[in-house]
């Protein structure tokens, strides 16, 4: 059996500490050598053996100390208890207890191995009936020791005591101990699932708000080719079969993102990682009509994501229209006019859905829905903050 510098340095100090309880309990070396030689021999041997099986076999360390268990009823470091028998009168009183007569729970020089094994066997072992058969030899064991001395009621009392301090108990307290660090074990890897689903759904959020922005632009790139001059049937027809590729694309993705959203909170908004310019620049190559009101103030962190989503909706849902997009400290919307042409995606995304929900998380309120012939997205992102738009 390899072990550990450091287990091995704690197993010798062990058998060095309970061989000295041993020798300093037994019999004594110079009144009698050959008892003491048997007797704390033996018990030094024994100990060294359990201590040597103990930290990988703990329940084979239990049975290797049963000859040292608590058997010897007259022997122990402490006594305590009573005698049943009436005691014995003092002049006219008489005293129905006497202390000293009964052993609650027997101490032997053993005591502490025994119990510190028995422990173990619970905190490590997982199957119970090795350690139930094992309980029922120390049982055996304790009967017949207790047969032997004539079956006093006082000695059946401390057999049952012993084993139950003996064995029970800490077996009991080893199985708790186990039972209560598995829960915390699941507990810490129910935490680190719920963390890495979290992460891939954060993930999700992010590839459903950029490439659902960028399959967006696309449709319109592709629905402006469709109605180009010069082109050929064939042309055409393509442009129109990848405008509708992109759609279905587009909402491919809405779904699979759909379903790791459901009761997951998506993640807090990042600062802004485009320049929003850069974000109306795209969509104006792309073909749209967008024109940017940005006040000299920096830049709030929601910006990105609420312009990324007005245009993907714009771009998706009213094609052709006029897109105006207003930026301030207090203030972020996205308005557009009128469809020219048919939408190139279904209603009902969930791209207004998640961004709500990263503006409430980053303090803010948003509002969108249907203004004039068009629709507005409006975003205040500190909220008690007034909004110029509803004034």
């Amino acid at each position: 059996m390899r072990r550990r510098p450091r287990h091995l340095l704690y197993d010798v100090l062990l058998w060095l500490v309970m061989s000295v309880l041993a020798a300093a309990s037994g019999p004594d070396p110079f009144a009698d050598p050959s008892r003491f030689l048997f007797v704390t021999g033996g018990r030094v041997l024994l100990l060294g053996l359990a201590i040597a099986v103990g930290r990988p076999w703990p329940l084979a360390a239990v049975v290797i100390l049963l000859p040292v268990g608590p058997w010897d009823f007259r022997e122990g470091l402490a006594t305590v208890g009573w005698d049943f028998s009436g005691g014995q009168a003092t002049g006219d009183q008489a005293w129905p207890l006497s202390l000293l007569a009964v052993k609650i729970f027997p101490l032997t020089p053993t005591t502490p191995a025994v119990i510190w094994y028995a422990y173990l066997t619970g905190r490590r072992l997982a199957r119970i009936w090795p350690a139930v058969a094992v309980l029922g030899l120390a049982t055996m064991v304790g009967v017949g020791v207790v047969l032997a001395k004539g079956a006093h009621l006082r000695d059946w009392f401390t057999m049952v005591s012993a084993l139950l301090g003996f064995y029970v108990v800490p077996y009991l307290l080893g199985a708790l101990r186990r039972r209560l660090l598995q829960q915390r074990e699941r507990a810490q890897q129910s935490v680190a699932a719920q963390a890495r689903l979290r992460e891939r759904t954060r993930i999700a959020h992010d590839m459903h708000d950029s490439l659902g922005h960028d399959l967006a632009l696309i449709a319109v790139r592709a629905a402006g080719l469709e109605i180009a001059q010069g082109l050929t049937p064939a042309q055409a027809k393509a442009a129109g079969e990848l405008r509708v590729a992109a759609s279905e694309a587009t909402e491919r993705l809405r779904q699979i993102v759909g379903l790791l959203r459901d009761d997951i909170e998506p993640a807090p908004l990042s600062p802004v990682d485009e320049d929003v310019t850069a974000l109306v620049e795209r969509a104006r190559e792309s073909g749209m009509e967008v024109s940017v009101e940005m006040a000299p103030a920096p830049v709030p962190a929601l910006a990105h994501r609420v312009v990324q989503e007005g245009l993907t909706n714009a771009a998706k849902h009213a094609p052709g229209a006029w897109v105006r997009v207003a930026i301030a400290p207090e203030r972020i919307s996205v308005r557009n006019g009128a469809a020219r042409g048919g939408s190139t995606a279904l209603p009902g995304g969930m791209g207004l859905t998640g961004l709500r929900e990263r503006v409430r998380l980053a303090g803010g309120t948003m509002t969108a829905g249907p203004v004039g012939d068009g629709f507005e997205l409006v975003v205040i992102p500190h909220a008690g903050e007034p909004d110029p738009h509803d004034a």
